[in-house]
């Protein structure tokens, strides 16, 4: 049987129009390069044609309601790839921004192994309890009420039949994009 994969981009805390006019232009080169299978906003989209402009990333588009968003968008969502369950939460839902077991609380409530999330506007990458949690920071680098990293960030994960998951934090440093790689091993949940 062939190995099969799932490529994902992962997305936060935009803020465009308010803080932000776009997505930095190395970001969209980037972007329009890869075929995702499925893209993820883990919230704070702010305006529709952001909405619009990342549902034509991938053949997939799955996003959830931040504090600073007025769209219409769910609180949560689930889906599965390859019976990894992988759940999405804006992070607002816990004290202080990124509290990693309150996080972890809210993946054991939804049933995920992997749980997006966002609102802290710092990119980390963990695995807490036999959870993987991942949190892309802020896709255009603007600041949070917690503060953040304030450097342009995002996320692809890609996700294979046997487990695999190789995740690779891309960051936009002094116009030039770098990145890190990790992989980690999960084990389907369904």
């Amino acid at each position: 049987m062939a190995l099969e994969k799932r490529l994902i981009l992962i997305i936060s805390d935009s803020h465009i129009h308010e803080r932000a006019d776009w997505f930095p232009k190395e970001f969209v080169e980037m972007f329009k390069s890869r075929k995702y299978d499925a893209v993820i906003h883990a919230g704070d989209v702010v305006d529709q044609d952001v909405l619009d402009y990342i549902e034509r990333l991938g053949k997939r588009l799955v996003v959830v309601q931040g504090n600073m968003d007025y769209l219409d968008l769910p609180e949560e969502e689930v889906f599965d790839v390859f019976g990894i369950r992988i759940g999405v939460v804006h992070g607002d839902q816990v004290r202080p921004r990124g509290n990693i077991s309150a996080l972890t609380m809210i993946a054991r409530r939804m049933g995920v192994s992997i749980l997006v999330s966002g609102h802290t506007h710092s990119p980390f990458v963990t695995v807490y309890s036999s959870v993987l949690h991942i949190n892309p920071g802020s896709v255009t680098g603007v600041w949070g009420g917690g503060g953040g990293s304030f450097t342009p960030s995002f996320i692809e994960m890609e996700l294979y039949s046997n487990g695999v998951t190789n995740i690779t934090l891309y960051q936009l440093e002094r116009n030039r994009i770098t990145s890190k790689e990790e992989t980690i091993t999960l084990y389907p949940t369904s």
